[in-house]
């Protein structure tokens, strides 16, 4: 049987087979596919083959009876670092259309650090990326330009942007971003993925939490993966994250998923300048001109940092 994940609880998957039923499945313990050393060798939003069980289990492996046998190969996902495990990788989903990445300028603060981290991993695994600033009715006017600053430079670099305030927003005013699509809802906890979520459906379909009144900063509300249907595509939400590592990043690649400086390499007068103290880096000269912004550089740097193996022995 074939069936597609549509919810993840860690230990346990819910699966919505071809025929619209769905199954709770569990995997074997010692499941691995095609040499990706992930701390969830299912995600949502794989497709699987599913085998249901007749023979009655351990005790170990519980009363369920349908098995996840195989995944079939991913069009794309996005991966980070396993936090608990610097080795190991963690999927927030695969097979998705686009990823609208919730930022937030304030209540908490979104670090650009974080941003182009995640869409470095977007142009590296070639999914489309939205930037969603969430929460502008709380922002003060210094912050509002900070705002806007922001948007200038994303969308400079070419991705698209949209401001918004979830807890007031009408479904009519985001449901054309996601139509026809499947979309990941990414971002830190707090910035109000949960809520957006509730806004689309008209009704609470996930629970939304309180920022911390101590630090400013979101706390866990969702605590799985799970895909939601629109009328027309579907939405994954995913629990809040804090960092963003990378991994399997060449050194020499990194350029290549900052677009501006990929474009502007070409001028360099090495084809192996790491832009970082070379002669003749087309790169240095334009961030002095400010043509490239000096928070997207620091980024690749830290970028560079992470193809270093000794960071993570």
């Amino acid at each position: 049987m074939r069936g597609l994940v549509i919810k993840s609880t860690g230990s346990s998957y819910i699966v919505r087979m071809d025929d619209g039923t769905d199954a709770e499945c569990r995997i074997k313990g010692n499941f691995r596919i095609r040499g990706i050393r992930s701390t969830n060798p299912v995600a949502v939003g794989d497709f699987v083959n599913v085998q249901r069980d007749n023979v009655r289990c351990t005790k170990e492996e519980g009363t369920k009876t349908f098995w996840i046998t195989d995944v079939e190969p991913r069009r794309n996902y996005i991966i980070r670092r396993s936090t608990n495990l610097s080795k190991e990788s963690h999927i927030l989903a695969s097979n998705i259309d686009q990823v609208a990445l919730i930022v937030t300028v304030n209540h908490p603060v979104t670090s650009t650090t974080f941003i182009d981290r995640f869409l470095a991993t977007c142009e590296a695994y070639r999914v489309r990326a939205l930037l969603i600033f969430n929460k502008i009715d709380l922002l003060t006017e210094e912050e509002l330009a900070q705002l806007a600053e922001l948007r200038a430079l994303y969308e400079s670099i070419g991705y698209e942007t949209v401001e918004m305030s979830a807890i007031c927003i009408q479904p009519s005013d985001i449901l054309p971003l996601l139509a026809g699509k499947v979309t990941l809802l990414s971002g830190n906890s707090g910035v109000g993925k949960s809520t957006l979520l509730n806004a689309l459906f008209g009704r609470e379909v996930t629970r939304t939490g309180k920022i911390s009144d101590a630090h400013d900063k979101g706390m866990h509300t969702t605590t799985f993966s799970e895909m939601y249907f629109l009328e027309d595509g579907a939405v994954i939400d995913t629990p809040g994250i804090k960092g963003f590592g990378t991994i399997d990043f060449e050194r020499e690649e990194v350029s290549h998923y900052f677009p501006e400086i990929f474009r502007i390499s070409r001028d360099c007068r090495f084809g192996n300048c790491t832009h970082t103290n070379e002669p003749g880096c087309a790169v240095q000269e334009a961030i002095i001109k400010g043509s490239i912004a000096i928070s997207r550089y620091e980024s690749y740097l830290s970028l560079l940092g992470d193809c270093s193996e000794s960071k993570y022995r």
